[in-house]
């Protein structure tokens, strides 16, 4: 079970994430979650630094999909903002969206990585499926009342990865 939860990489944030070293492993495409892994949980302002981010995603071919367990109306402002795709109520770490995902970017399961900022949602997610996992550090201490309680849970979680040598930092 704790395999499931290890994520491929651990960062301090996506703008560490090397897209070379990704292109080497054949990664085409991001799913990416939104709220603190891109911008601070309630905000929705997009900042110009994450909008360069964008940017050079696409100058270097990455397809990105948002995948996100919030409404529709918030996490389709921030996809129209950026042209994205995006799919909201995901259900992470249910595998349907994920899916979703890859069709919308017409790309397969060894050509996504998923990226986020937790382990119960956007890692397992992805790793139940076999996709490159990217976990980072939250951008924001603020969120939801329900993922404060399993923030608790993963850095536990966490530790036992580090314990273990599983967890590349």
């Amino acid at each position: 079970m704790l395999r499931l939860l290890c994520p491929d990489i651990y960062l301090d944030s996506i703008y560490e994430l090397d897209l070379n070293k990704l292109k080497i492993k054949g990664i085409k495409g991001i799913i990416t979650d939104l709220d603190n892994t891109l911008i601070p949980w309630g905000e929705s302002t997009v900042m110009p630094e994450l909008e360069e981010w964008f940017r050079y995603l696409k100058e270097n071919d990455f397809k990105v999909c948002i995948v996100s367990n919030n409404s529709l109306g918030r996490v389709k402002v921030f996809a129209d903002t950026l042209d994205i795709p995006a799919i909201p109520k995901a259900v992470k770490p249910r595998r349907g969206a994920f899916r979703l995902a890859l069709s919308k970017m017409g790309i397969t399961l060894d050509e996504a990585a998923v990226l986020g900022d937790q382990i119960f949602t956007d890692v397992l997610g992805g790793n139940r499926l076999g996709l490159f996992t990217v976990l980072v550090i939250p951008v924001s201490e603020r969120e939801f009342i329900g993922t404060q309680v399993v923030r608790k849970v993963e850095r536990y979680i966490l530790k036992r990865l580090k314990c273990k040598g599983m967890l590349r930092y």
